[in-house]
């Protein structure tokens, strides 16, 4: 077995939770960092499409998270094959350099089209960052507790982002949509930067121990590709619920924060909403994903996807600042039930040997959803007016949850 290339790991790695505590901790801080970087956008993105630079259209509005889904989704694809064939700190660290300029770019931004810029380097830099922590939060805790080092890895993510949104909307509110809010985004990159350069370790060695007790024979790429895609029924169910999720994610980031301001709500209240999803979400998915490595993962996901759907038609049918608060937290705690259990679920099914490979794919699928909800929400907005639009994503978010019911098979 070879030694580990950079600090945080040992000449005879051992897997678990307590025995890896303080890099696991360390890839909690960092992909909180990681997950800042998203949420410097949330409140503020939207409003400034609108004030700004003066896009009347809810699909123009929203070309900044089409943009960001689709770097993300093939870039998930690439992290998850570069991490198991060359290691998971160089695209960590790749990850970090490449979304340094994101919040330069549109502080400074002098047309739309700089913000589009923008967010494919973002998407980008979360497809190598964020893959790569969960990634490595798996290989360090080994199989016993999957749900919980991913519920973890997901509650420091979206807990930043709920974090971020309500304090860029305060500053928004104090001092402007520009620059102050993205200056804090710059500040968490180079953060994330400093922190996986000097202290961040290897966990292939991790890996090589779990596959000592395996024996599962190679697999190439493309066949990986292949089952997470479409042969394997529950990696396929996995990739079509995280896709519709993120689908609703999407509309959720672009399009709620028009929808709110349309209704008459303040920036500040607008900020209170867009971090109250993720921040139920973020801290809720420590329980959730422990609680899928005891009850397992399909019942966490049929239930968070049925939960979600009610939510979002909460969101389209209700009126005033108290209603959409409730459907948010509601909101929140569906997709609790459903991110972790999902990473688990796929990092069951696959193999040590190919389970970054399988997770990238899985990640593409997922993260192609806000892709889709930008064009779902964006022209739906646009035909069938915002309420419409919101009424369609909660019933594809409930189609999805009956899907994974029929198709998926239990993995824990």
């Amino acid at each position: 077995m070879s030694e580990p290339d950079s600090p945080g790991g040992s000449a005879d790695p051992r897997l678990g939770l307590r025995a890896n505590a303080a890099q696991f901790a360390l890839l909690v801080v960092v992909n909180a960092l990681v997950g800042g970087m998203v949420g410097q956008e949330r409140t503020v993105l939207p409003l400034i499409a609108h004030e700004t630079f003066g896009l009347d259209g809810a699909a123009a509005a929203m070309t900044f998270v089409a943009a960001f889904g689709l770097s993300k989704a093939t870039t998930n694809l690439a992290a998850g094959a570069l991490a198991d064939r060359f290691g998971r700190k160089p695209v960590l660290i790749a990850g970090w350099l490449i979304g340094l300029p994101v919040p330069l770019l549109i502080l400074a931004a002098p047309s739309w089209s700089w913000v589009i810029a923008a967010n494919i380097l973002l998407g980008v830099n979360q497809g190598l960052t964020w893959s790569t922590t969960v990634v490595m939060k798996v290989d360090l805790v080994g199989p016993a507790r999957r749900g919980l080092a991913t519920g973890l890895n997901e509650a420091a993510g979206y807990g930043a982002v709920a974090v971020t949104a309500l304090a860029t909307g305060w500053i928004a509110a104090a001092a402007g949509l520009r620059p102050g809010p993205f200056l804090l985004g710059l500040a968490y990159a180079i953060l994330g930067l400093g922190l996986s350069i000097a202290y961040v370790g290897e966990t292939r060695g991790h890996v090589a121990r779990e596959q000592l007790a395996r024996s599962d024979p190679a697999i190439r790429w493309r066949d990986v590709l292949a089952r997470t895609t479409l042969r394997d029924p529950s990696l396929s169910a996995a990739s079509l619920a995280g896709f519709v999720n993120n689908l609703n994610d999407g509309m959720a980031w672009g399009l709620l924060p028009l929808f709110y301001a349309a209704s008459g709500l303040s920036l500040g209240e607008i900020g209170v909403l867009a971090a109250a999803y993720p921040a139920t979400w973020g801290v809720a998915q420590v329980g959730t994903g422990a609680l899928s490595d005891r009850i397992g993962r399909k019942p966490l996901i049929v239930a968070g996807m049925l939960i979600q759907g009610g939510a979002i038609a909460g969101i389209a049918l209700g009126a005033g600042f108290l209603v959409w608060l409730l459907a948010a937290i509601v909101l929140g705690l569906g997709t609790a039930m459903v991110y972790p259990a999902l990473l688990a679920a796929v990092a069951d099914v696959a193999a040590p040997s190919w389970r970054a490979s399988a997770i990238g794919v899985y990640r593409l699928w997922r993260d192609l959803g806000f892709a889709a909800g930008a064009v779902v929400a964006g022209v739906g907005a646009d035909v069938l007016g915002m309420p419409g639009a919101i009424g369609l994503v909660a019933l594809l978010t409930a189609l999805a949850g009956l899907a994974v019911a029929l198709r998926m098979r239990e993995s824990r």
